[in-house]
């Protein structure tokens, strides 16, 4: 099995790109909006973490940001506790995906989580940073402040670069990053 995993800020179109590649996707995002619905016990260990914040099950998204804007070290809280349960999500993802020839990971803290294998396909998507901000404000929730403590936890976009073996420019045209995805299939799988 081939991984392929994308990197970028965030913003930068990862989910978009990852579904372009035609093969099984992993997205930590979604599953950690699944944790947050559907994981009773984990809300449980939030709470109890950080009393105050969290009224009832499920974890609603503006508990969280109002979590995370009282504290920074909150988010560490938090991620402590969502993050193993997203790793077992990606090994029972990896198990039923055992027989595909690709798997495609989008993970936004691949590297920082050290989720890295050797043999790993690393892609960093390179947006503008104008573009990524337009298109982050239109997001519901949106909360610049949230967003920079996220980007708090990342490499930098330098780091993941140097990591990459391939780099797509993401201009947000829908052909130009869909040749550009081609492109690196070809080289991955001859």
């Amino acid at each position: 099995m081939i991984r392929i995993a994308l990197t970028g800020g965030i913003g930068s179109g990862k989910s978009y790109i990852s579904k372009l590649f035609g093969y099984p996707v992993f997205n930590a995002d979604k599953s950690v909006a699944k944790i947050y619905a559907k994981n009773k016990k984990i809300y449980l260990k939030i709470k109890k973490n950080l009393p105050g914040y969290f009224d009832k099950f499920p974890i609603k998204k503006t508990e969280l940001i109002s979590a995370i804007l009282q504290n920074k070290k909150n988010i560490k809280i938090i991620s402590s506790i969502v993050h193993p349960i997203v790793r077992k999500d990606l090994l029972a993802f990896l198990k039923k995906h055992k027989k595909s020839k690709v798997v495609i990971l989008d993970i936004p803290l691949y590297l920082e989580n050290k989720l890295n294998k050797k043999k790993d396909i690393i892609i960093f998507i390179n947006s503008s940073i104008s573009k990524v901000n337009k298109r982050l404000k239109k997001r519901k929730n949106y909360n610049k402040f949230i967003f920079q403590r996220l980007k708090d936890l990342q490499f930098s976009p330098d780091l993941k670069r140097k990591k990459s073996k391939y780099v797509i420019k993401n201009d947000f045209k829908h052909n130009s990053v869909q040749k550009m995805v081609k492109d690196i299939m070809k080289k991955v799988l001859k």
